[in-house]
């Protein structure tokens, strides 16, 4: 397989819950080697962009931090350049950091240009969803990081923010705007920070249908791999053909 640029999952990818995926960092220096250009793109919506680099830092992974491109960064840019400053946040603190650091108001309390879904975790509370769903009947936009079903946490699968997020979809009749994976957008500013085109670029992933199915779609090729959250009746039942399926990461050198 011709590959002149890759963008690569974080949570399934290079680590499930705790654990490093054996070989990961090696297919990284690989990479590196034979010049191929890569960087990592996150649904991850619980965590900063600096918490994302300190864990993985903290799992032995050298990778500088504006390599990481996760849906809060991404959101918090495309709200800034929509003219969409004041936002009510269903996140976790730590995620709001990027909101914060973006220079966007932050709304408690008054009328807000958009909602903003992540993975809010004990966030979501029935207060915080009605106060929500009432901004958005007043107008507000919906705008969802992400709307994976589930994750795999270090105990098990996890609720994502995706059903959160249809709730809030079926209470108002809005559809929300998806910034992260697999937003066509969202790949196109990974891959503009590497000079790189769709036709040319693979994405590997354990989603079949956020990481693979959004990659296809945009042009790029697929590579799943069988670790995180990968179910072989998931993938089954998706309709999606990948264009590779690999063990894990540690094998990806050599299929290039």
């Amino acid at each position: 397989m011709k590959i002149g640029a890759v963008l690569i999952d974080i949570d399934g990818v290079l680590y499930v819950g705790d654990r490093r995926i054996e070989g990961a960092d090696r297919a990284l220096r690989e990479l590196d080697r034979r010049g191929i250009p890569y960087r990592f793109v996150s649904n991850t919506t619980r965590r900063s962009r600096r918490s994302v680099s300190g864990r993985l830092q903290g799992l032995g992974y050298a990778i500088p931090e504006p390599w990481i491109i996760t849906a809060p960064v991404a959101a918090a840019a495309h709200l800034r350049e929509g003219g969409r400053t004041r936002c009510f946040l269903l996140t976790t603190p730590d995620a709001r950091r990027d909101f914060e650091e973006a220079g966007l108001v932050i709304v408690e309390g008054g009328a807000a240009d958009a909602v903003v879904v992540a993975d809010a975790a004990g966030g979501f509370t029935y207060a915080s969803m009605n106060r929500a769903f009432r901004l958005l009947v007043d107008g507000a936009d919906l705008v969802a990081l992400e709307k994976d079903r589930y994750w795999m946490g270090p105990d098990g699968l996890m609720l994502s923010a995706g059903p959160f997020v249809a709730a809030l979809e079926y209470a108002t009749g809005k559809a929300a705007e998806v910034i992260g994976k697999p937003s066509p957008a969202f790949f196109h500013r990974a891959l503009r920070e590497i000079g790189a085109s769709p036709n040319e670029a693979a994405m590997v992933g354990d989603d079949i249908v956020t990481d693979i199915g959004g990659a296809r779609a945009c042009g790029m090729k697929g590579i799943l791999v069988r670790t995180g959250k990968y179910r072989e009746e998931t993938v089954r039942q998706s309709g999606i053909t990948p264009d590779l399926v690999i063990d894990s990461l540690a094998d990806l050198p050599d299929h290039l």
